[in-house]
């Protein structure tokens, strides 16, 4: 009896398990094993392979199926290999995989570990919107009313077709008294529109467009562009060939600009991070990575992997920066408040 008692003291005394003793236990368990040292040699080897793709993206050759730019497109998701090496290195018990780790580690907070923290504030001067409406969408009115409910004073859209602009017409104009559609795209604004006009991406038909807003803080050039798609084939590698061409044109566009206050808005196709849109992202601003919150991914829209629908500027401040909620479209709507200097 007397020891049956004291078996319950010590439970109940025992307490919870402090910070840290997990670990210990860990380390006495592998404490006086040599073999900690030598397993996992292969974990620690993909460890190390991670952390030089991460870290050297930009050597990997373009040559061999645009292998450089499909790797730089998803580079983010290179950070969900570590917690799976973690777990399989503890497994292993191997401390070689444990400190080989922590360089991919170290370099993706150092890449990306910004992109997770809220960097939004304030209210800003112009709200803008951008969305790639698909051209199969079978509920043109419910998706530009659903843009539109985000409140932005400009508002581009992608992939029109002939059909469907009455419709988007007709569902943003009673928010919208000023518009212009060239080609596939399309822009709509709460302030008036001046010198409009196609720009040549180097496609053979109209996918992008230059307007000039006049907002109540001065005149802003608002470029809206939809670069070509790109596939991934099993025999052709990344094909973005097109896409690299126009997204030069483009680039080039934007640095003969007369304004000093510039505004992309559209579906580019690539992340900030591909090398083949250098032309572009040279010259601008992400205003998801200079105040967005996470990393804003936008495409596609059941699953979203990459952010390849993009709000860009030039000579004005990023306030915000967010995606919408999901349309009937296979891209996200994203947005972004702006402060414009006197």
């Amino acid at each position: 009896m007397a020891q049956a008692y004291k078996t319950e003291t010590d439970s109940e005394g025992s307490g919870p398990e402090r910070p840290g003793s997990w670990f210990r236990r860990l380390v006495d368990g592998w404490r006086g094993d040599p073999g900690i040292w030598r397993r996992g040699l292969v974990t620690a080897g993909a460890a190390l392979l991670i952390a030089l793709v991460m870290l050297f993206h930009a050597q990997i050759p373009n040559n061999i199926g645009n292998l450089g730019s499909l790797t730089e497109t998803f580079l983010p998701w290179l950070g969900v290999f570590v917690p799976v090496i973690v777990v399989i290195a503890v497994v292993r018990k191997s401390a070689t995989a444990l400190i080989a780790v922590l360089l991919p580690t170290i370099i993706w907070i150092n890449q990306f570990g910004g992109l997770i923290s809220d960097k939004s504030g304030g209210e800003g001067d112009l709200t803008v919107a951008t969305h790639n409406v698909n051209a199969d969408n079978t509920d043109p009115t419910g998706t530009a009313q659903d843009v539109a409910a985000s409140g932005a004073d400009v508002l581009a859209l992608e992939e029109l077709t002939a059909d469907a602009v009455p419709t988007y017409e007709k569902a943003l104009s009673r928010i919208y008294k000023y518009h212009s559609v060239k080609g596939t795209v399309g822009v709509w604004s709460k302030y008036p529109l001046a010198d409009t006009k196609p720009v040549d991406i180097k496609l053979g038909w109209v996918r992008a467009l230059r307007t000039t807003v006049d907002t109540p803080k001065g005149e802003v050039a608002v470029y809206v562009a939809h670069l070509p798609s790109v596939r991934v084939k099993l025999d052709a590698g990344f094909t973005a060939n097109q896409r690299d061409e126009s997204a030069d044109a483009l680039g080039d566009a934007i640095s003969k600009e007369k304004l000093g206050k510039v505004i992309l808005l559209g579906d580019l196709n690539g992340t900030m991070n591909d090398r083949a849109l250098n032309g572009v992202t040279a010259q601008m601003r992400s205003t998801q990575g200079a105040a967005g919150n996470g990393f804003g991914f936008s495409w596609p829209a059941s699953f979203p992997m990459a952010r390849i629908d993009q709000i860009m500027v030039k000579g004005v401040e990023p306030v915000s920066s967010w995606t919408l909620p999901k349309t009937n479209s296979d891209h996200l709507p994203i947005a972004a408040r702006v402060e414009l200097s006197e």
